[in-house]
Order: C-alpha cells, then structure tokens, then sequence
C-alpha cells in the first residue's frame, strides 16, 4: 500500500477547505498513512474575466478537467470537488469513491439591513445566481436583483464596501470557511430550496485503484448518496446547470424522505412536494418532475 497519499484540489480558500475536511478525517482513519493536499490551477481560476454566467459552456469542465487529468495520469491518489458542480458521469477511468457527510444544505441571507422580511422596501440583494433571484422574488417581488461575483470573500467585501443590502450564500460554504458567524439569517430549505446536492463533496478516484477506494470507504455516507441520487436526477430531468431556475430540499425522517422541489418557468414558480419511502429513490425525483410538469402544461402554476 502506498504510504503517501495526494489529494488534488483547487486553490480557493473554500476547495482548501473542503479538502483539508476530507484530509483529516482520513487521517484519523489511517494514522499510519501520510496524506498530502496538491493544489492545481484550473482553466476557471486562470480566466477570471470571462462572464461565465453567461457562458453556452459547462462551468463544470473549466473548474475540474486538470484535476481530472493529473488523477488519470497517476499526479495525484484522489480529488475532492463540490458535488453540485460535477456532471452525472466521470471521465472514463475515473469513478466516485465517496460521498462524505453533507454540510447544512440551505442558503443564508448575510445583511446589513436585518432580515428577509424586515429589508426595506426595493433592498438591493447580490446574488449571481438565476436560482437564488427567483427565490427572492417570490417571497419579495419588490426586490432589486443585483449581479454579484467572486469567491466567498470577495463577496462578503463587496457587501461592506458596495451598494447592496444584503447577498445571498450558501451555508455550507461559510460553515467550512470559519465564517458562519457572518450569517444573518438561515433561509428555510422548502420556501427557499437550494441547488440539487448543495454542501455535498464528491471524492474522486481512479476505478482500478483498489487500494484508494478501500480508504474512501471510511468516509462514506450510504444516506447522503441515496439523497444525492434523487436531488442530481431532479436536476438532470431538467437539464439542470448554473443558469437553470431549479433547486430542491430533501428532509429525511427515519425511511421517509419529504422531497420539496421547485422549478421556475416564464418568471413564476411551480412546486412539487413528494413524501414516500427513500427506497424508491430516483422515482422521486421523477414523481416531482411529473407534478411540475403537470402543472406547467394545465397553467396550474402556483
């Protein structure tokens, strides 16, 4: 068995994070094993200019394929990446090894001026995200949406130093950063559902390396995939990415899974809520698409 172990992520305070998470509890599984954190640049760290949102190509690939391929090439033993951000299939060699436990799922409000419900009249909220600006409205149509960028810190900064309100962050990301005391409020996951698998990592590996996919069993979550399934097949019957308005929110109660999902088309929002066994998993995700869907085409959008 090898004795040192190389794990590859990206540069971003948030990616080091992450990975540093998954390094130490893989640490204290193998404390005879010596695991190393490799950071490699990606296509989307080096082009900082390009409007990405905006973008006809997958964010995915710009943030992963040289991660990818320093796995394929043997550079690195593993590569930890946010789930949300991969495609349904890894490259052709490539597998996941382990789903780890999920941070908290929701977004956050961080604010200067109080609450959702209590922002003045027309606030400014920054959010780069067509997901978050259509949740937004629908609880305050009188918002003004506000384009925003950057990483986690650059974001927060904008806030002080800008004009905005208040900006709109994932959970999962401040908790893992050490800054979840910039949290405002917890928006709930059913009125507010986040993206499919959001604050979920997926560790990847090649798929003839027994070895390595021995070790990522210590740290998988055989609830969190099952949860995940059902969240990235909602996402796929929706040819969900990032610049599609979808988002779920799975609340599991011992076998049960309620499943609330929402889908916005020509500016208003259709929900779906599912409740049943988690054993049936993708057929969830397909009972929600179905009740959207049959929504959508009677004009029954609420």
């Amino acid at each position: 068995m090898k004795k040192n172990i190389i794990i590859g992520s990206r540069g971003s305070i948030l990616a080091l994070a992450q990975t540093n998470l998954v390094k130490d509890n893989l640490q204290i599984n193998y404390p005879n094993l010596t695991f190393e954190v490799k950071e490699i640049v990606t296509s989307g760290d080096k082009d900082l200019k390009s409007n990405w949102e905006n973008s006809d190509v997958s964010l995915k690939s710009f943030f992963t394929k040289e991660i990818e391929q320093e796995l394929l090439d043997g550079k690195i033993d593993i590569a930890v990446h946010s789930m949300k951000d991969m495609p349904a299939i890894s490259p052709k060699g490539l597998i996941c090894g382990a789903i780890p436990d999920r941070e908290d799922a929701r977004d956050v409000l961080v604010s200067k001026n109080g609450f959702l419900v209590t922002l003045p009249q027309g606030a400014k909220i920054g959010t780069s995200s067509l997901r978050r600006a259509m949740n937004l409205k629908a609880i305050r149509p009188d918002f003004e949406i506000k384009h925003l960028r950057g990483n986690i810190h650059t974001r927060l900064k904008k806030l002080e130093t800008e004009d905005y309100d208040a900006i709109v962050l994932a959970a999962a990301g401040l908790k893992r950063t050490g800054l979840a005391d910039k949290i405002t409020e917890y928006l709930s996951g059913e009125a507010f559902p986040p993206a499919p698998a959001q604050g979920v990592l997926y560790i990847q590996c090649r798929e003839n390396d027994e070895e390595i996919k021995n070790i990522l069993k210590s740290i998988h979550n055989e609830d969190v995939a099952k949860v995940v399934e059902i969240e990235r097949e909602f996402s796929k019957i929706f040819d969900g990415g990032c610049h599609t308005p979808m988002g779920c929110y799975s609340q599991i109660n011992g076998d049960r899974i309620k499943f609330t999902a929402v889908y916005s088309d020509e500016g208003k929002q259709i929900r779906a809520i599912v409740e049943d066994d988690l054993a049936k998993g993708k057929e969830i995700a397909y009972m929600a698409a179905e009740e959207i869907k049959n929504k959508i085409n009677k004009g029954t959008i609420q």
